[in-house]
């Protein structure tokens, strides 16, 4: 579906260059009324040049003079001549401005480091890179490989905390399950061999019992061997 390009522009061009009402204009421009008696007024869109729609090629002369002779009528753009495709977006690797672009080789080698369960097109997607890069960073055998320094893509603005965070949960719903390793025979708890047996009881020993003892013995004779 057509639409209008520049409708702020093309309103003020109908305001000072027609007769249509305002209720026709923001109508066609896609404007509040209010808007475009602002424009009349010179309270908006002041010092802006008017763009003719007919011109441009988006409203007929005789789609106009009909507006202007019947107050109620609401304009209708004409359909473009040459139609053009609506341009979609393809996948592909994150784009990275210029300036930072020297910075991503530092990055690529701070998300293997950090998080080596991160797949290469994850990688690419965070920092905008490509599949060699990565590959040369991780074997060392990138040109500059001896001045890298694993530095935080998010830190570097090559990626936002959001976009890491995800990627990062991506890899590990990936990955399998840690096993789990038998550790053989444990110390029992020491509630349980505390519990298991009461201490006895110190027999408490007094003097005179000592040597009441003593008194009983027999004593040895000399002349026994």
């Amino acid at each position: 579906m057509a639409s209008l390009l520049m409708p702020k522009a093309t309103a003020v061009w109908l305001v000072e260059n027609t007769a249509l009402t305002f209720d026709q204009i923001a109508a066609f421009c896609s404007l509040h009324p209010l808007e475009v008696k602002g424009i009349a007024d010179g309270d908006v869109a002041a010092g802006m040049k008017g763009l003719d729609p007919v011109q441009a090629g988006q409203l007929s002369r005789e789609e106009l003079e009909k507006a202007e002779a019947n107050p109620d009528y609401r304009l209708r753009l004409l359909e473009p001549k040459v139609r053009l495709p609506d341009l979609k977006r393809t996948k592909g690797p994150r784009y990275t401005p210029v300036s930072k672009r020297q910075d991503r080789p530092n990055a690529i080698q701070w998300l293997i480091k950090n998080h080596p369960e991160l797949k290469d097109a994850q990688i690419i997607r965070l920092v905008g890179t490509t599949k060699s890069t990565i590959q040369s960073v991780r074997e060392r055998t990138h040109w500059n490989s001896g001045n890298l320094q694993p530095l935080d893509p998010v830190t570097l603005g090559l990626c936002s905390q959001i976009d890491l965070d995800l990627e990062v949960s991506r890899a590990s719903k990936d990955r399998p399950p840690a096993p789990v390793v038998d550790t053989g025979a444990t110390l029992i708890p020491a509630e349980l061999t505390t519990a298991a047996e009461a201490p006895k009881k110190k027999v408490e020993l007094d003097a005179e019992h000592v040597f009441a003892r003593l008194k009983d013995l027999k004593p040895i004779d000399s002349d026994e061997e």
